[in-house]
């Protein structure tokens, strides 16, 4: 199959608009996990299914329990329908680290998505999280020195900071 240039520059697009909305959860920036959605956007997220900004503020608040998260996405499948609606699969698995305890959450699972293009941007316009699985253990720490590094929640939202050391 071959794309268009403008095809190549709406995936790479809507490649990005995943990876705002993990690095907004994971680093507790409200306004950049917002910035994945639409104002009108819907999350069904299981326990929360509703307008994806209200899902945003839950995150900041539910989060805040983690020292650190990482929401990894994979194999992110996009079908462009038109020139302004898209829909995606992407494989997620999350790891959320406790902060008052050596315990990581494990989750599992994909998001189903719809994507709109308004004006030239393109962002998420419904939501789906499937569940595949979860898992809980002693997260036991390796046998190095790790005090030197940098911790979990270091880079987390800070007024100004810029993508990078």
């Amino acid at each position: 199959m071959s794309f268009t240039l403008q095809q190549l520059s709406d995936l790479e697009c809507i490649r990005q608009v995943a990876n705002r909305y993990s690095r907004g959860v994971d680093r507790l920036d409200a306004e950049e996990m917002k910035s994945a959605y639409w104002e009108d956007a819907t999350d069904d997220h299981g326990a929360f299914v509703g307008n994806a900004h209200d899902f945003a503020d839950l995150c900041m608040v539910a989060h805040v329990k983690y020292r650190s998260t990482g929401h990894c996405i994979f194999n992110h499948q996009i079908e462009l329908d038109d020139e302004s609606h898209a829909r995606g699969e992407i494989y997620c698995i999350t790891w959320l680290f406790h902060k008052d305890a050596d315990v990581l959450d494990t989750w599992y699972g994909r998001y189903l998505d719809s994507y709109e293009k308004r004006g030239d941007e393109w962002r998420i316009s419904e939501r789906v999280c499937v569940h595949e699985g979860t898992d809980t253990r002693a997260a036991t720490p390796m046998e190095i020195d790790a005090s030197a590094f940098r911790q979990g929640s270091f880079d987390r939202l800070q007024p100004g900071r810029p993508i990078g050391p």
